[in-house]
């Protein structure tokens, strides 16, 4: 009998031990996600809502987080409709009642900010995937975490790409012409552009808003061709940047590049009717299918296949926040927030299977700005398929065998 209490004991101990091992594993990892499902902007939510559903899904395949046992990662969605209000109701919802470990969202700038500041009550992280104004991350929180460019880097890169164009053909810019719709969103792009045109030495020798609405802007380009500048950049919704770009080729302006900034340069109607018209023109944008990036072409093939189209800037933001948060639960092996937080700060992600974006790494500084994040340049020019969108800059994200056209062959 004294054998048999003996060998008891530790029999009870290792069932004991099982027991909590199975549990540990049985854990999983709660992500609260505020995106737009209805509303205005339902279409990017669905988007970004596809992207995170399949990373999440290749993520828990591969064995899920392996420093907490193999916990799995588990969605939760909250419909922001595009309002900040709702947005900010149902960030507390998720941390109260779901009691999600991780909030995510919510694409919307003016949704994310107010929202963003629920969580830093509550001391909950909070990963931005695309989310583009300046004053998310200029709050002082310490527990929010942008994966994009902010919205004046988009600017920024343009200048960027440009002072690279000129070092690699060995072709000098003097002159630039800023032409843009006069709402809010072409005016804070041309702040920007003056201020680093000034800083960097080039003389402006336009600068002229224009209502999107106008039917006929032969006279703004006019004025473009008079002034003569060496680059032309725009800020243009969709039907104004076919009537400029179809203007601009029947006064036949003679022009080193014509730099865009995404928005209706962008717009899948701007390529199908200007046609030739807009060969040669750089664009900036988040992302693009052809980026020249390890599993970027196998990603979006996978994407499409399952959803039946191509991947934007904005669902590559969201599945690269579902990886950045992998990579910061296993080095964290916690689901205290906290320690969450401290891994999300200390991320230096360059390589896996989450990385298909233009950029080099995912790094965070003490405002949470991915300082590694940039946009990709692409050129419009037609190689033997017709038309279409080739990534150029950076430079390590160029579409292999490409070489950019600088400056523009003028007729």
């Amino acid at each position: 009998m004294k054998v048999l209490t003996r060998c008891a004991v530790p029999v009870f101990a290792l069932s004991l031990a099982l027991t909590s091992l199975g549990s540990a594993r049985a854990q999983t990892v709660k992500i609260g996600n505020i995106i737009p499902l209805s509303g205005p902007s339902a279409t990017v939510g669905q988007q970004g809502k596809a992207a995170r559903e399949m990373a999440i899904e290749e993520i828990n395949a591969a064995g899920g987080i392996k420093s907490l046992g193999g916990a799995k990662l588990e969605l939760l969605y909250a419909d922001s409709e595009s309002k900040p209000e709702k947005g900010v109701a149902e960030a507390e919802r998720l941390i109260n009642t779901e009691k999600v470990n991780i909030l995510t969202g919510c694409w919307n700038s003016a949704v994310t900010y107010p929202t963003t500041a629920v969580a830093e009550r509550y001391g909950i992280p909070f990963i931005v995937p695309v989310s583009v104004s300046d004053k998310i991350t200029d709050q002082g929180f310490k527990n929010i975490f942008r994966i994009a460019a902010k919205d004046s880097w988009w600017a920024r890169d343009q200048f960027s790409f440009l002072k690279d164009i000129q070092d690699e053909f060995d072709v000098k810019v003097k002159k630039i012409a800023f032409v843009y719709e006069n709402g809010d969103w072409g005016k804070g792009f041309a702040n920007q552009w003056k201020k680093l045109a000034e800083e960097a030495g080039y003389e402006i020798v336009l600068d002229e808003p224009y209502p999107s609405t106008a039917t006929d802007l032969s006279p703004v380009v006019q004025k473009i061709r008079r002034s003569r500048p060496d680059v032309l950049m725009l800020t243009s919704n969709a039907a104004d940047a076919i009537l400029l770009t179809n203007t601009i080729a029947e006064y036949k302006v003679k022009l080193k590049a014509i730099i865009t900034s995404g928005g209706g340069h962008a717009d899948p109607s701007f390529l199908s009717t200007v046609g030739e018209n807009a060969k040669y023109l750089f664009d900036i944008v988040e992302w693009e299918t052809d980026i020249n990036k390890p599993r970027a072409a196998e990603v979006n093939a996978k994407y499409k296949e399952k959803f039946g189209m191509n991947l934007t800037g904005e669902a590559v933001d969201a599945y690269v926040a579902m990886y950045v948060l992998k990579d910061a639960l296993e080095r964290a092996g916690s689901l205290d927030p906290e320690k969450i937080r401290e891994a999300l700060a200390a991320t230096s992600l360059s390589d896996g299977p989450g990385m298909i974006v233009g950029y080099d790494a995912v790094k965070f500084d003490a405002t949470g700005q991915n300082t590694e994040a940039s946009m990709v340049m692409v050129q419009i020019n037609d190689i033997g398929n017709g038309l279409e969108r080739i990534s150029i800059w950076p430079k390590a994200a160029r579409r292999a065998g490409y070489t950019p056209v600088f400056p523009m062959p003028n007729k």
